[in-house]
């Protein structure tokens, strides 16, 4: 089981761009836009983790169950 750091990476950087975004927008005068991007932002990110907090469930079943 390594540990591997391009998840951290990709959340960091779709944290990054949304930001950006999000200030692009304000100043634009289109806060209900970029509430909307920091909204979608959130949403990817919380998709990427229940995906790699299902991975490591099955892990530490098949390690604890014996199951291949």
């Amino acid at each position: 089981m390594a540990i591997d750091a391009t998840i951290l990476f990709q959340i960091a950087g779709i944290g990054i761009i949304v930001a950006l975004i999000h200030t692009i927008l304000k100043q634009m005068g289109k806060e209900e836009i970029a509430q909307f991007a920091t909204l979608v932002g959130f949403i990817i990110v919380m998709v990427i983790v229940i995906n790699e907090l299902s991975d490591l469930f099955q892990q530490i079943k098949s390690v604890f169950l014996f199951q291949g």
